[in-house]
């Protein structure tokens, strides 16, 4: 059985005043690294800090993972699809 973790985003718009800015809204994907078997969200990873983690899951983009990847991301309270 095949499983998709998707990570998490949030919604923004750009800096400024008025109406239309307030309208205006993206869909920004947020990473999630795990370190030392504990995950963390960071919004713009670093290089260094993407190479240092056991697994990166960039923001933006969906990912095959195993069962036992299942578990532990179900655990920290993410949520995971099975495909």
């Amino acid at each position: 059985m095949a499983y998709r973790f998707t990570t998490p985003t949030v919604s923004e718009g750009p800096a400024g005043e008025g109406r239309l800015f307030e309208r205006f809204r993206l869909v920004r994907g947020i990473t999630v690294l795990k370190i030392d078997g504990e995950y963390y969200e960071i919004r713009f990873p670093s290089q260094e800090e993407t190479q240092a983690a056991e697994i990166a899951y960039i923001g933006g983009y969906s990912y095959e993972v195993s069962e036992a990847e299942k578990a532990s991301l179900e655990a920290a309270g993410y949520t995971v699809e099975t495909v």
